[in-house]
């Protein structure tokens, strides 16, 4: 059983403070922890689950030196964010800081300035993962990609997509005829374009791109809407997913 000391602790890494403290945050439902146990057990430090997840893989648990603790629904509940958690929570170790840049003559990627909804941010972690993209970019003021609800929204892709925080400006300083696009709202019709290897730059919900990083976009590229339609713009992930699988279709022959 936990003890309450450990139940706080664990509570306690629902907010980024205590992540950045401890350097530790919490992925939740069957689905997530069983990928992270079989593609990267390492960063787990301690597995919460009810008797019935962990009596199965109790002997593999042992055998991989994964600390684990059974606890009731009741118990699991409080370390949850979730009204109805799934079985099992896993403690893990932030990864390893990566600071990889890619080629964006050859790749093409995803560049969240000021994304703050988690569930946008996991979502387009995602999606880069079903478009074969391995690492994207965000601003410094987006959502900590170790938000619980980045995590869940993710899918277990957060495992497979790194996230690097970065100034726009640092990112195409050095890069010389890099191609920097800007999802807008007023810009060139995405289908009507000879789409190139690049950074795609995805604004925030509210406010768009900021004024700061529009400087920096060599093409401004819309989706189309139907005339009339009454809808004044598209979530931000939604928008992301169109654009992507335009870039994926043109680029992946």
């Amino acid at each position: 059983m936990l003890s309450k000391n450990q139940i706080k602790e664990i509570q306690s890494l629902h907010t980024k403070k205590f992540r950045d403290q401890h350097q530790q945050f919490i992925i939740e439902g069957i689905k997530s922890v069983m990928e992270v146990l079989e593609s990267k057990a390492t960063i787990i430090e301690q597995l919460i689950g009810t008797e019935d997840f962990i009596y199965p893989l109790k002997q593999k648990l042992i055998a991989a030196g994964i600390n684990h603790t059974t606890v009731t629904d009741d118990i699991l509940k409080k370390i949850s964010l979730q009204n109805k958690p799934n079985k099992v929570l896993a403690v893990c170790k932030y990864f390893e800081l990566e600071n990889k840049h890619i080629d964006f003559d050859k790749n093409f990627t995803f560049y969240l300035d000021d994304i703050r909804d988690p569930g946008n941010f996991g979502t387009i972690v995602r999606l880069a993962n079903w478009f074969g993209i391995d690492t994207i970019y965000c601003s410094p003021t987006s959502c900590d990609k170790y938000n619980p609800k980045v995590i869940q929204s993710s899918m277990g892709a957060f495992i497979r997509v790194k996230v690097v925080y970065s100034e726009l400006s640092d990112l195409v300083k050095d890069t010389t005829g890099i191609n920097v696009y800007g999802a807008l709202l007023h810009g060139e019709n995405i289908y009507g374009q000879k789409l190139k290897n690049g950074l795609i730059v995805i604004g925030n919900e509210a406010n768009g791109i900021s004024d700061d990083n529009q400087r920096f976009i060599t093409t401004s590229l819309t989706i189309p809407s139907a005339q009339n339609n009454g809808t004044e713009s598209l979530n931000a992930a939604m928008a992301a997913s169109i654009i992507a699988s335009e870039f994926f279709r043109q680029l992946s022959h």
